[in-house]
């Protein structure tokens, strides 16, 4: 799998505590997992979950998933030894809640060196400061709390989530800005199969590279959603060809199915191509 284009269609969060769910996901199609140690779990059961989750870290067996440890923050009882846990454990990533500034995420990264970060932006702060977060060195990935987001900003839940657009494009241009990893909030009514492919299909188009899930039964709709189809996959394929034929011929352009492929084309194919690939390696290494 190509680590550029690692997928990450479905990243399913998982608490920290139970045994069961963390034992379970080795098996589930996701494309990442957060093991959650910040909201999924109870105050009184934070010190049990930690050394619940480094005995499953320790033990292994998640394949090829991408495996991020949502850390408690720093102003809490338990965020330093969370994030001591999780540099020894060394996930891919260190997910850290409430990131309101570059600054926030400076203490994480002298306590887990080596260990690549992932931001919350979940708070007003975390989007008008976005792209300072974004061009953070060790930040490889944010994820979008919408749920707190719409909190914070007292707005009302919406099928098209116009209150959110402005704050979930700010972010997708600040990660975009910084080549780093960009996965859209939950959805949270996870028996809604019909509502939650609307919303994964408008955070595909919208540019995000997958959803954060609450739930297995949304895997399927996410990881088919967030993929390319086969029609996108032949049309790169004929994009690749038609420009690579007009090269030959000594033109700078192609045309195919009566529209203009120009080098932007190709290179969007060739992104296509790569991610359609990396999707099949994973899946054949879970």
């Amino acid at each position: 799998m190509t680590e550029d284009v690692r997928p990450y269609r479905s990243v399913l969060y998982i608490p920290g505590s139970k045994d069961r769910a963390l034992d379970k996901v080795r098996s589930l199609p996701a494309d990442a997992i957060i093991f959650d140690l910040e909201d999924a779990v109870a105050a009184d059961e934070k010190t049990n979950a930690r050394a619940t989750l480094a005995a499953a870290l320790a033990e292994g067996g998640y394949g090829a998933r991408a495996r991020i440890v949502r850390v408690n923050g720093l102003d809490t009882d338990w965020g330093r030894e969370d994030i001591a846990m999780a540099a020894k454990a060394k996930p891919d990533a260190i997910l850290l809640p409430k990131v309101g500034r570059a600054a926030d995420l400076d203490a994480v990264a002298d306590l887990a060196p080596g260990v690549d970060l992932w931001a919350m932006i979940e708070t007003p702060a975390g989007i008008l400061h976005a792209e300072e977060i974004a061009a953070h060195p060790r930040l490889t990935g944010m994820v979008m709390g919408t749920n707190d987001l719409a909190k914070e900003l007292n707005c009302r839940f919406r099928a098209d989530r116009l209150p959110l657009i402005t704050s979930l494009q700010i972010a997708l241009l600040a990660a975009r800005a910084h080549g780093v990893v960009c996965v859209d909030g939950v959805y949270n009514a996870f028996k809604d199969e019909d509502g939650l492919r609307a919303e994964c299909e408008q955070g595909r188009d919208m540019g995000f590279d997958g959803k954060s899930l609450i739930h297995p039964a949304q895997l399927a709709v996410a990881n088919a959603t967030f993929a390319p189809s086969e029609d996108e996959v032949d049309l790169a394929r004929r994009q690749i060809e038609a420009f690579e034929s007009a090269e030959a011929e000594g033109q700078g352009v192609a045309v195919l199915d009566g529209r203009i492929v120009e080098n932007l084309h190709v290179a969007t194919a060739r992104a296509t191509l790569a991610r359609a690939a990396a999707i099949t390696a994973l899946e054949l290494a879970q």
